[in-house]
């Protein structure tokens, strides 16, 4: 499958929230392939659908090899600890650049995968990190925006230096 051009920082698609995902049919797994594959040659460990500018609720998670791919269409939180987890973060559309985010250490969340089917979920750690990043750039909030306004201006600041 074709590796997709992904839409790069700052542009207006990135704060775009997506509609849910209501065909789950062979157009949703090509586009899922797509997205894996785009993923693979960023290199990242999760890409949205919005990242390559098809607004719609789908992302795609791959930690490692071993851990396999995971495919969540219409993915929300329904539950989060009180825990945190300080984890650097980054994105596809902004390479090179990361920074420490906080976020809840563990999550509880519900899916559909790519036949429609509903599942609910726990996930902690690194999981659940890159859960909560995605789902935040379903909803049109790019990970800058979790960083202070301080770290956010520095770092935007540097990858506009550095020329990616």
């Amino acid at each position: 499958m074709p590796v997709r051009p992904i839409l790069r920082f700052p542009h207006a698609g990135l704060r775009t929230a997506c509609a849910p995902v209501t065909e789950f049919d062979g157009d949703l797994s090509a586009l899922s392939t797509d997205l894996l594959d785009t993923m693979h040659a960023a290199p990242g460990v999760g890409i949205t659908a919005a990242h390559i500018g098809v607004f719609q609720r789908l992302t795609v998670i791959e930690l490692s090899r071993e851990d396999g791919v995971r495919i969540y269409a219409n993915p929300e939180i329904l539950w989060s600890s009180q825990d945190t987890i300080r984890q650097t973060e980054g994105s596809v559309s902004m390479p090179g650049a990361t920074e420490e985010v906080i976020r809840p250490k563990s999550i509880r969340f519900r899916y559909q995968d790519l036949s429609g089917v509903t599942h609910e979920e726990t996930a902690e750690g690194f999981l659940s990190v890159c859960i909560q990043h995605e789902i935040d750039q379903l909803d049109g909030i790019f990970w800058l925006q979790r960083l202070s306004k301080l770290k956010r201006d520095r770092l935007v600041k540097k990858w506009e230096k550095s020329g990616s």
